[in-house]
């Protein structure tokens, strides 16, 4: 994220003129927190993951300090704890701010009575059982620890002894130190949790107010966050930041901005690599390619590269379909290195242009994402009358209302914490939808989530503090319920036909 920062800000200079400084920009941007509130945050440091974009609409951070909760509370240490949903209810007013004895008040009240930071396990250590400083630490980094039951054990006593020294009783001392040994293995430090926080914020403004360069810069620097290139660049799409794909005389090795849009990089296209990227601009430096023969014969890319390219869209400016231009290459690779000018002889054969899905389908096949279209958004004509829905549809149904819809399978988590609930995340052309899968379905549709990249969901939605979840019933590969879908119709056909 902070090589993203830093080629955001480059890119911002060069095509702006604007030499941003990221220390004086102003830290309570209403912008930014609408945003983050929304959890408009593909690409956002720490706050990207279905687990965040859950967490944001629910304490809607409106400033640093707010954020720097954010980052912390989603962690296995307060889930373990069960200080999370607290914490929100407390926040939201929906419940009232307790302590489990008063000593606890001045260490808990800026969490709403939860244990959130490491500082704060200290704190109680000393505050409520007489520990020294150094003791409590150690405290904590034992607590981090694999440590057999005695061990435990001999440290809860402790724990237990030094709070009855000041008054408190047994059942308080041992529900003080359960919530302290839950947090304490995986808690953030406040300090980790503030600096995470004031990059989280840098990013976001990036994304909010210079959306072409933080995008450009965040594809120049995959892998990383918590989304694949393809989502990145939809959810660029969704933000009015337009992407070209790739062409032999525009494209560099890494991505550009051209006009404010983003041109893909060579980088993406499979079989290119740094070396041939490299040849390219190289000879493009001489002078423009002016044909598929040109290109072929000035740099003597391989086969495959040159193939993907043309897949890929790099040679579409010269005006030929792309099953042509394959034809003319097999023609121009059977020349004799040397021999000039590449003629290639009229063919009398009809080559039908590719249709937008297969268009699509081989610009994931060589670049693992699609500059023009999204898989759903070439099959919504024909799933439309199906009462598949849109995820911007969704966004405006009620509570509890069943619902049908699909898309291109972007995430499958299944954490630990969650009790066999596994979360699966969709896209499509509209956005994302987070679908919720308990055990007793996963079982029953395992092969489906597990290996199908299209998915149709039937289940109820569940809408609350602005998250809308879909709780699945029911999941089948968008493959076989077309199949099945035509199968159907084709029957029915038949019996139309029929005379009684």
């Amino acid at each position: 994220m902070l090589s993203l920062i830093h080629d955001a800000l480059e890119l911002i200079e060069k095509h702006n003129g604007t030499k941003l400084d990221l220390d004086s920009i102003p830290l309570d941007d209403s912008r930014v927190y609408d945003m983050l509130c929304c959890a408009d945050t593909v690409g956002v440091f720490q706050v990207e993951s279905r687990a965040q974009m859950q967490t944001l609409p629910k304490l809607k951070p409106r400033c640093l300090d707010d954020l720097v909760v954010e980052v912390a509370i989603v962690r296995p240490g307060p889930l373990q704890g069960n200080m999370v949903h607290p914490y929100l209810r407390r926040r939201q007013g929906k419940e009232k701010i307790i302590y489990l004895h008063p000593k606890l008040e001045p260490v808990l009240k800026e969490t709403l009575g939860v244990i959130l930071f490491q500082e704060q396990v200290i704190r109680i250590a000393v505050d409520i059982a007489g520990f020294s400083p150094a003791e409590a630490d150690r405290l904590r980094r034992a607590m981090g620890k694999q440590r057999s039951k005695e061990e435990m054990e001999e440290v809860r006593q402790r724990f237990v002894s030094g709070a009855g020294d000041r008054g408190i009783d047994v059942i308080k001392a041992n529900r003080v130190f359960d919530q302290i040994a839950s947090f304490a293995a995986f808690g953030f430090c406040k300090s980790h949790a503030a600096a995470f926080a004031k990059t989280c914020y840098e990013s976001a403004y990036l994304k909010a107010y210079y959306p072409a360069e933080f995008y450009c810069a965040l594809l120049n620097n995959q892998p990383m966050g918590f989304y694949s290139p393809e989502v990145i660049v939809n959810d660029a799409k969704r933000h009015s930041t337009g992407i070209l794909p790739v062409d032999i005389n525009r494209s560099d090795l890494l991505c550009t901005i051209e006009n404010g849009e983003i041109r893909l990089g060579f980088r993406y296209v499979k079989e290119v690599g740094e070396t041939i990227s490299a040849k390219i601009v190289k000879e493009r430096k001489k002078g423009v390619f002016r044909s598929l023969g040109d290109f072929y014969l000035r740099t003597r890319a391989n086969r495959e590269a040159v193939e993907n390219l043309v897949l890929a869209g790099a040679f579409d400016a010269f005006g030929l379909p792309k099953r042509q231009l394959l034809w003319d290459l097999g023609l121009i690779m059977k020349q004799e290195p040397g021999t000039l000018p590449f003629v290639i002889e009229k063919q009398e054969v009809s080559l039908p242009e590719m249709s937008l899905i297969e268009e699509t389908v081989f610009e994931y096949k060589v670049q693992g994402l699609s500059s023009k279209y999204h898989p759903m958004q070439v099959l919504r004509q024909q799933i439309s009358r199906d009462g598949i829905l849109k995820s911007s549809e969704i966004a405006s149904l009620f509570h509890n209302t069943n619902v049908r819809t699909a898309g291109y399978v972007v995430a499958r988590q299944a954490p630990v914490t969650a009790n066999g609930v596994v979360f699966l995340t969709l896209e499509d052309e509209a956005g994302l939808i987070n679908i919720i899968i308990k055990p007793q379905v996963y079982k029953k549709y395992r092969q489906v989530i597990k290996l199908e990249p299209l998915v149709v969901v039937e289940g109820k939605l569940q809408k609350r503090d602005g998250i809308a979840n879909i709780v699945a019933e029911r999941l089948m590969s968008l493959r076989q319920e077309r199949q099945r879908q035509q199968s159907l119709c084709n029957v029915s056909n038949i019996c139309a036909r029929r005379k009684p």
